[in-house]
């Protein structure tokens, strides 16, 4: 399993927009085929960062979802929605390898 998870610079005036923006996208990974595990939004600390997680099996899975969302008129959609509200400033991604398995110390074999 690979998770992507996205940093945005959001607008802060902008808040309502992006929310709307998200939910498309909790809905619409889980129909391309990714688990999304949910938008962070803003609540203390900086008003203009938010966060967004997302898996899909393996890095071959997301990058079908990407050209598969290329494709996709209800994702160039909300892409056009973000453009227009400019809800969104800039973003990063980064992926990594979640261990979602906790164990005990004695399984573990600490000492």
């Amino acid at each position: 399993m690979i998770t992507c998870t996205v940093r945005y610079e959001i607008d802060p005036d902008q808040l309502e927009a992006f929310e709307r923006y998200a939910r498309f996208w909790l809905w619409k990974i889980p129909h391309m085929g990714g688990t999304h595990h949910g938008y962070h939004m803003p609540y203390e600390g900086p008003n203009d960062i938010a966060y967004c997680h997302f898996s899909f099996p393996s890095l071959a899975a997301y990058e079908d979802y990407r050209t598969e969302m290329h494709a996709d008129a209800d994702c160039q959609r909300a892409y056009r929605f973000a453009t227009q509200t400019k809800c969104i400033r800039r973003y990063d991604r980064s992926f990594t390898r979640p261990v979602l398995n906790g164990a005990s110390a004695d399984e573990l074999g600490f000492s």
